[in-house]
């Protein structure tokens, strides 16, 4: 592989601005400084970038904590995209594990790592994804009793069983987490639910199909990753060791 190459698909800096260190002779191969950007870079040298190692990765994951207002696509013309809150240099071959709705917010997970991704989406690899929401009116157990059973939505389209965990119902005003003023009036309820697919809107619709209105979604793990509660809405950081090994022991 290309030293250009080899540095760029690291995430380091634009392959325009790697090429021009390499020939300040910023770069080190194997202790000695190297200034041709097409020199071949074999298994086993040592890469150094201004004098801190540089270890290749063939796969690169990110935890996003995911804002209203995005959408989850790899590239959009007219609408603001989650790989545009990463650097321009770290989204080459990123793409986001399944989708959240635009006004749907919390854990997304960015990888190149197909494999990983497929794993996490599949239903038969039974991965719970947790999300907490605000629905407009009162959820009953009732309401959870159907969840549990699976809900029959769109007509034809019937949503695995899902667990529906009831937080607080009562008058909007009481409820601490109400944010905008349309969630200010008449009844709330705070919800947990979770779920082992990822069909389109499908919490939405699954409220809906028990007279339900969802007017706020947050998603907080995706098996055994959890949202980072000091990460920011918008920003994104590379996931943990222990992160990491935690999901590659369940899938």
């Amino acid at each position: 592989m290309r030293l250009d190459k080899y540095l760029s698909d690291m995430g380091l800096a634009s392959r325009a601005e790697l090429k021009k260190e390499i020939r300040a002779g910023l770069i080190t191969v194997n202790g000695e400084s190297v200034r041709d950007p097409g020199f071949h870079v074999e298994e086993g040298m040592e890469i150094c970038r201004k004098g801190a190692p540089v270890r290749y990765e063939a796969f690169v994951y990110y935890m996003l904590n995911k804002p209203a207002g995005v959408i989850s696509a790899t590239e959009d013309h007219r609408q603001k995209t989650v790989l545009d809150l990463l650097p321009k240099e770290h989204r080459k071959g990123i793409a986001p594990v399944g989708r959240l709705d635009k006004d749907t917010v919390g854990l997304l997970l960015l990888t190149n790592d197909g494999e990983l991704a497929h794993r996490l989406l599949s239903p038969k690899h039974h991965v719970d994804k947790l999300y907490y929401a605000r629905v407009r009116g009162r959820v009953t157990e009732d309401d959870a009793r159907a969840f549990a059973g699976g809900l029959r939505i769109a007509g034809e389209l019937l949503c695995l069983p899902a667990r529906l965990e009831i937080l607080f119902v009562g008058a909007a005003r009481e409820s601490a987490a109400a944010e905008s003023p349309e969630e200010n009036t008449g009844d709330i309820s705070e919800v947990r639910v979770t779920i082992q697919e990822g069909k389109f809107h499908q919490i939405k619709r699954m409220f809906e199909a028990v007279g339900k209105e969802v007017i706020y979604l947050k998603r907080l793990s995706m098996g055994p990753l959890a949202l980072d509660p000091e990460l920011p809405e918008g920003s994104c950081r590379r996931l943990t060791a222990e992160e990491l090994d935690a999901l590659f022991a369940v899938l």
